[in-house]
């Protein structure tokens, strides 16, 4: 039962976190946008620029002002509640699905022996850290230069993802990683974002200049939260995608992604521009190919006809011992509820529709069974290897036979 109701907290917390996360990051994407198009040449009496738009049905005008209106408005809308119930479901979902299971989804023996405790405290105290080096250095000095400010963000989370890939499971690298940049984001909301628009909305109550740093900070917070987007997007649907989290280099596959991402965005955000490097998004992508290519699993071994391949039945016994405490109409291991993604493995039919993700995740990437759990040894590892390697010889006979 406890195993149940986690599941379905779970699914909860996941769906929430997922909506909350589209409206925050949709607001940032239109926001963004709506910078970029906003009709200069129409500035006139403290309108910084218009902008015409058409949208289901009808048809919108806006407004931008240099600087505020002489009067506010009665009701004034915020865009901040996405941003705290976004980080607040994303770190319940955290607890939940990691810290409540930790010796599953964060501990893995091959990579570091750790208590459970000692895991999720490395991953709390990565959330923590992220944000205070990150804003140290935008209240340093350093701050003024834009350029190396950004190359000292990245440097940190490059070096936080290697760090992490030392002690956790890839898997729970990776989500770390992500909540740190998440929990960077929402914290410049709350107190850079939010207090100096605060401050603009009071001063223009009060008849009083606003304070210009306060605006400066707080719109290269919203820069840097605009580049954090795409990354950390990424890494919320990692989880299911092995070929990066289980690769031995996975931090370095990330840095990579992550890149990738920071290229794209940033490729959006000048496009609207007269002169503008028209190469950022070839490079982006570029870049995204060689790293496809890098991944490319090792060319296929010429089948031997005459070698004798493990049957389903010959791996089974393994399959039994490792893999269906979770991989069956009802798990007995403990805190799974349902098998994961829906797989059965204790059937022979059900596991030779399976053999592609069985062999990708057993002797590939390695990443199941969860944390080797269950103790795969390397030998069982190859026997599923030289079973699916038979299946493909098998295939490869039948399609020679039907093209005969």
């Amino acid at each position: 039962m406890e195993a149940y109701l986690q599941e379905w907290v779970s699914l909860l917390l996941r769906w929430a976190h997922f909506v909350t996360g589209v409206a925050w990051i949709g607001a940032s994407f239109y926001f963004n946008w709506l910078e970029n198009h906003l009709e200069r040449q129409n500035a006139r009496g403290g309108i910084a620029g218009d902008l015409w738009a058409v949208h289901g049905g009808g048809f919108y005008y806006l407004q931008k002002f240099q600087v505020a209106p002489e009067q506010l408005p009665d009701k004034l809308h915020w865009f901040k509640w996405e941003a705290y119930f976004t980080w607040f479901t994303g770190f319940s979902l955290l607890c939940v699905l990691y810290y409540w299971n930790a010796g599953v989804y964060m501990v893995d023996s091959r990579v570091a022996d750790l208590s459970s405790l000692q895991a999720v405290a490395i991953g709390m105290a990565s959330l923590l850290l992220s944000w205070l080096f990150y804003d140290g250095l935008c209240r340093s000095a350093l701050a003024k230069k834009q350029a190396l400010t950004a190359v000292l963000i990245f440097a940190w989370f490059a070096l936080l993802s290697w760090l992490l890939s030392q002690f956790l499971s890839g898997r729970a690298a990776y989500i770390h990683v992500g909540a740190a940049i998440g929990t960077v984001m929402v914290a410049n909301v709350f107190f850079v974002i939010i207090p100096s628009q605060k401050d603009l909305v009071d001063a223009v109550r009060e008849q009083r200049k606003p304070d210009p740093q306060k605006g400066v900070n707080a719109l290269a917070r919203s820069r840097h939260n605009n580049y954090f987007t795409l990354p950390v997007l990424f890494i919320m649907i990692s989880s299911h995608y092995a070929a990066t989290f289980g690769h031995p280099w996975n931090w370095l596959v990330l840095l990579v992604i992550a890149l990738v991402g920071i290229g794209v965005r940033h490729w959006f955000n000048i496009r609207h521009l007269e002169k503008h490097s028209r190469l950022v998004l070839p490079f982006s992508l570029l870049l995204l190919a060689a790293l496809i290519f890098a991944l490319r699993p090792e060319p296929k071994a010429a089948p031997d006809p005459n070698r004798v391949y493990p049957s389903t039945a010959d791996i089974m016994p393994v399959l039994q011992v490792r893999c269906v405490g979770c991989h069956q109409e009802r798990p007995d291991f403990p805190g799974i509820a349902a098998p994961p993604l829906g797989v059965l493995l204790n059937r022979e039919e059900a596991v030779d529709s399976q053999a592609l993700k069985i062999f990708n995740v057993v002797t590939v990437s390695r990443i199941m069974p969860l944390a080797n759990t269950t103790q795969m040894s390397d030998e069982e590892r190859k026997l599923v290897a030289r079973w699916y390697a038979g299946k493909m010889q098998t295939k490869e006979e039948r399609d020679t036979d039907s093209n005969e």
